[in-house]
């Protein structure tokens, strides 16, 4: 088979109570809330109506992205520092309400985080990552297990659009993306699967 024939699935962590408030999370190693535990045992019902065949499995090595996995019914073969959230710097734990008050008009796609990573460097991130499936994918299909916004990153730079475009493409907790080809170009097969219900608040 073709690398044209393969898939890369996204899976997004489940709920933590950071996620749940709004907080950006990255360095910070928090758990999974027991709804957050839910929500990725539900994922294996999604993950399984995609009938993925023999996938590689990559994980972020967060304890939530790593329990998602594992709840989700998936076996990490490998984890990757590089599948990591984006490093938020002085902004770790901050919603993006109090992050305005300083810098009003900030966003994470446009302005990146001080002390933490630029845009740049985010698809930089991005684009290695996307090399990496590309090559497996000629064999097997890959799942990257990971965050909400280094995964809209990746599924970004799939379809080749500057990274600032990130922020029209919305991926809930533990839900799925799935990355594909028609005809050759890279193209977005589904965005959001879920097999538990979507809170569409947002904090």
């Amino acid at each position: 088979m073709s690398v044209g024939e393969h898939r890369l699935v996204l899976l997004r962590h489940g709920e933590t109570e950071w996620s749940k408030s709004g907080q950006h999370t990255s360095t910070t190693d928090l758990d999974l809330t027991e709804y957050g535990r839910e929500q990725a045992g539900l994922a294996a019902l999604a993950v399984a109506h995609l009938g993925l065949e023999d996938a590689v499995v990559f994980s972020s090595p967060r304890r939530r992205a790593l329990a998602t996995a594992e709840l989700a019914g998936l076996t990490v073969s490998e984890v990757l520092p590089g599948l990591a959230e984006w490093d938020y710097g002085d902004y770790e734990g901050q919603t993006t309400h109090d992050i305005r008050t300083q810098t009003p008009g900030w966003l994470l796609w446009t302005h990146g985080c001080p002390g933490g990573e630029s845009v740049s460097d985010v698809s930089r991130r991005a684009d290695a990552a996307i090399e990496l499936a590309l090559d497996t994918m000629r064999e097997r299909d890959v799942v990257f297990v990971g965050h909400g916004h280094f995964s809209r990153s990746i599924v970004t730079r799939w379809v080749e659009q500057p990274l600032s475009e990130g922020a029209r493409y919305g991926f809930g907790p533990a839900s799925l993306a799935v990355c594909g080809f028609d005809y050759g170009l890279r193209q977005l097969k589904s965005l959001g699967l879920t097999a538990h219900r979507v809170n569409t608040e947002t904090p």
